[in-house]
This record gives C-alpha cells, sequence and structure tokens, in this order.
C-alpha cells in the first residue's frame, strides 16, 4: 500500500494577518508618513491597527487600504488620521462612506473608484483641502448625479476639471457634463 503525504496549506488567514502586521511594522521602524495595507484580504480597517500605529497616526499622510473587500470605514478611521492628505480606497465594496470624512481637513486626493457606492458621498464637499478625486466605476446613477447637481458643480469647480467622470457608463458621464455646462 502506498503512503500519500499531503502538505496542508497554509491558512491564509494567518498569512493576511502576518502581511497587515508586517507593512505596519516597516511603517513605523522606518518613521514612513504612508501606510500601504493594499491588497491584505481586509474587509474593515482592523482596530488593532488603530492600537498599533497609534503613537505615529499624525505622521501618516498617505493611506491606501485599495483592492481589499472592505464594506464600511468607521468615523474612527478619519478621527485617528487626523494629517491624511491621500487615500486610495479604490477596488472595495464600500456602499458608503462615513460622515467624519468631511471632518478630514488636510485630504487633498481620494480615490474611492471600483466600489459599490450608488450616491456621490456628499460629505466630501466639505472637504475643503480637496483637489482631486477618482468615482469612476461605482454604481453611480444618473439621477442620482441629478440630485447631487449642486454636489457636482461645486465639486467641478472646485477640482478645476479634475473630477473623474471617466467609466461612470457614456450616458451618466454626458448627463453629468451636461449638468454641469448648463450651471456654467
Amino acid at each position: 500500500m502506498e503512503t500519500i503525504s499531503i502538505r496542508p496549506e497554509p491558512n491564509r488567514m494567518a498569512q493576511a494577518v502576518a502581511k497587515v502586521a508586517r507593512r505596519i511594522n516597516d511603517t513605523m521602524e522606518e518613521g514612513r508618513d504612508s501606510l500601504d495595507l493594499s491588497d491584505c484580504g481586509l474587509i474593515s480597517f482592523p482596530d488593532g491597527v488603530f492600537k498599533m500605529i497609534r503613537s505615529c497616526s499624525e505622521n501618516i499622510h498617505k493611506i491606501s487600504l485599495a483592492d481589499n473587500q472592505i464594506k464600511a470605514l468607521s468615523n474612527k478611521f478619519f478621527l485617528t488620521f487626523t494629517q491624511l492628505r491621500e487615500l486610495d480606497l479604490q477596488g472595495n465594496v464600500l456602499t458608503t462612506l462615513p460622515d467624519a470624512i468631511g471632518e478630514a481637513q488636510h485630504l487633498q486626493i481620494i480615490n474611492i473608484s471600483r466600489n459599490n457606492l450608488s450616491v456621490f458621498p456628499e460629505r466630501l464637499t466639505d472637504v475643503k483641502s480637496l483637489k482631486q478625486i477618482s468615482v469612476e466605476e461605482n454604481q453611480i446613477t444618473a439621477s442620482t448625479w441629478d440630485k447631487r447637481t449642486a454636489s457636482l458643480s461645486f465639486m467641478k469647480q472646485k477640482f478645476q476639471n479634475s473630477l473623474d467622470l471617466r467609466r461612470l457608463g457614456r450616458s451618466r458621464r454626458l448627463q453629468c457634463e451636461r449638468t454641469v455646462r448648463e450651471k456654467y
């Protein structure tokens, strides 16, 4: 009788946790101003990260949480990273952003493309420092944009046409652009 040796598949959860811990440690030890937790299999921003990075959260200016499975961010995220200037949330499953994003007064760039947003996050209009936003490939409908005409016009004016409407779908993009033209 032949014996077959089967190697158990490594625990993916343990690998993901180790990857996150390694990236956080690298950020802290090297005194980086950026935290890259992209492609880590996250479904939320881990509470443990808040504890680990508490001593240097004011030094973090850029965070990438791209290409995870994050369903929501808490208000605590924006209240912790108060000096955040750039946030990459593309490629998650976000349906909304927390109200505290309106308090992110240093945020200049946000990428929320490729999520499940069905309405434009209106609290972004409260962020006076914001210069660039990417929202493509979400589920934002033309009627949602129509209801948010004031926000869209404000954002277009504020960003001097750097609001990225590509890949919203041709009819939605044309309708948004027509609305903006009519306002000006």
